[in-house]
């Protein structure tokens, strides 16, 4: 039974998805990686260059593109950082 997750975008992804945050429906058996398509595809091309350099964490715990979403309430995209 699908239900919402929340997206968080932090920084450069916030830019380019042109919000900050977002709710989804989504399956819980659905893999990461096939969200990750949709919001690329609905984002276009600059979200889909952010989001394929980002790190990802669902539910706070470190999530990879074949990671289940199952009941997971958060995910959040973060885009690399740079530091000095």
């Amino acid at each position: 039974m699908a239900h919402l997750l929340t997206v968080r975008y932090f920084a450069g992804a916030a830019a380019a998805a042109g919000c900050e945050e977002r709710k989804v429906e989504v399956s819980p058996t659905a893999p990461l990686g096939e969200l990750l398509d949709r919001l690329a595809a609905e984002g276009g091309e600059a979200l889909t260059r952010v989001l394929s350099a980002s790190s990802f964490l669902l539910d706070a715990t470190a999530a990879r593109r074949e990671t289940v979403l199952g009941e997971a309430g958060t995910l959040d995209v973060l885009p690399p950082f740079a530091g000095g």
